[in-house]
C-alpha cells in the first residue's frame, strides 16, 4: 500500500488534497447559491402572483422578453405612472419583474412598484412589497419611509412609529417626523376627550411649530376660542385659506379687531365694514381697496404649492401627493371675482 498512496508528508499529495477540498468547497458553494438563486426566484414569483389582477389594462401574456427591452419598459410604466395610468404602470413592473435575473434591479423595480401601489392607494399591497423588499434589505431607508407612510394612511400610527427606530439606529433626522406622527394620532383619536387633545395639541405646538397649520386647523373644529388664543397675526400667510373660509359664526371679532392684518383680512372678505387697507399680503389688500372704492364681486381662489417638489395642487394636504413630504405645503392667493350664491329656496 506504500507504494502505491503517496505518504502523507509527501508535499505533492498535500497540494493535490488542498486542491481537491478547494475544488469541492467550490462546487457546493456554486450549487447551493444557484439553489438559493432559484428558491429566490420561485419565492418572488409566488409573491408576484398576489397582485396578478385581470384590471390590468394590458396584455403580457405571452409576450417575450428580451434584454434591451428593460430600460424602455421602466421609461414606461415611469410615464404611465406620472400620468396616473397606474394599472398599466403596475402589469409593466410586473411583467418586467417576472423575467429579470439582477438582484439589484429587482430591489429597484419592487421599490417602484410598491411606490406605484402607494399612490393608487392600494396600502395593503403596498405594505407587502416594502416588507418583502426589507426581507432582504432592512436596512433599505428608502423603503423604512415609505412603509412608515403606509402605516400612517392606514392610521396605524403605533407600527409607523415602529419604523423610525430602525431610521435612528441608521443616525437619520426623525424628530419631525416622529411629531408629525404625534399629532396625526392625537388628531384621529377617539379615546381622548376634547379637552386632552386641546392640552395636548397646545403642548406639541410648542414642541413643534412647524405644525402650526395642522394644529390651527384642528383647533378650530375643537374650541374656537381657543383656536382664536393660538392664531398668530405674523403667520396669516401660512393658514390663510383657513381664515379666509371661515363661517361668521366662528369669528373673534374681538381679537380681530386689536390686529391691522386680521381686520383687513375680513374686511376684504366683507365681513368688516370699517376699512382696513394693510395686511402686507398683495391680493388682501387688493381687494380691500377696491372693496372701499364700491367692487364688491371680488374673492381670493387659493392653490396649494409644495416647497420640495413645487408641484401645485387645487386641495391642501398635509403630506405632499406627489413626494410624499410633510411640512412642504405653501398656500398660493390670487384675486378671483366671486362666484354667484345660489337660493336654495327655489329647488
Amino acid at each position: 500500500m506504500e507504494t502505491i498512496l503517496p505518504a502523507y508528508n509527501d508535499p505533492l499529495f498535500s497540494i493535490f488534497l488542498m486542491l481537491f477540498l478547494a475544488g469541492i468547497t467550490v462546487i457546493v458553494t456554486y450549487a447551493w447559491r444557484l439553489y438559493q438563486e432559484r428558491k429566490e426566484k420561485e419565492h418572488l414569483l409566488k409573491f408576484l402572483e398576489k397582485f396578478e389582477s385581470a384590471e390590468c389594462a394590458l396584455d403580457t401574456e405571452g409576450m417575450p422578453f428580451e434584454a434591451h427591452m428593460f430600460k424602455p419598459l421602466t421609461l414606461l410604466a415611469k410615464a404611465f405612472e406620472n400620468s396616473g395610468e397606474y394599472h398599466k404602470a403596475i402589469n409593466i413592473y410586473l411583467y418586467i419583474l417576472r423575467h429579470i435575473t439582477e438582484d439589484m434591479a429587482k430591489t429597484q423595480l419592487l421599490e417602484r412598484l410598491g411606490k406605484t401601489y402607494l399612490h393608487a392607494g392600494f396600502l395593503e399591497r403596498a405594505r407587502s412589497i416594502y416588507i418583502e423588499i426589507l426581507r432582504k434589505e432592512p436596512q433599505n431607508v428608502n423603503v423604512l419611509y415609505e412603509l412608515g407612510i403606509v402605516y400612517e394612511m392606514m392610521h396605524e400610527y403605533d407600527k409607523a412609529r415602529e419604523v423610525i427606530e430602525p431610521l435612528n439606529t441608521l443616525n437619520k433626522e426623525t424628530y419631525s417626523l416622529s411629531k408629525f406622527l404625534e399629532f396625526s394620532s392625537l388628531s384621529h383619536s377617539k379615546t381622548l376627550s376634547i379637552e386632552e387633545k386641546i392640552i395636548q395639541l397646545q403642548a406639541l405646538l410648542k414642541e413643534a411649530p412647524k405644525l402650526y397649520r395642522q394644529i390651527v386647523n384642528t383647533l378650530l373644529k375643537l374650541d374656537t376660542t381657543i383656536a382664536w388664543q393660538t392664531i398668530d397675526p405674523e403667520r396669516i400667510e401660512e393658514v390663510i385659506d383657513i381664515l379666509w373660509f371661515l363661517p361668521n359664526s366662528q369669528l373673534d371679532l374681538d381679537i380681530i379687531t386689536t390686529n391691522k392684518r386680521l381686520s383687513t383680512l375680513y374686511y376684504a372678505k366683507g365681513y368688516l365694514q370699517k376699512p382696513h387697507l394693510k395686511s402686507g399680503i398683495f391680493a388682501v389688500d387688493m381687494l380691500a381697496v377696491a372693496r372701499e372704492n364700491g367692487f364688491e364681486e371680488g374673492d381670493l381662489l387659493f392653490s396649494y404649492l409644495c416647497k420640495q417638489c413645487k408641484q401645485s395642487f387645487p386641495v391642501s394636504f398635509t403630506r405632499c401627493p406627489n413626494c410624499m413630504a410633510i411640512h412642504s405645503v405653501e398656500v398660493e392667493e390670487e384675486i378671483a371675482k366671486a362666484r354667484p350664491k345660489t337660493d336654495y329656496s327655489l329647488f
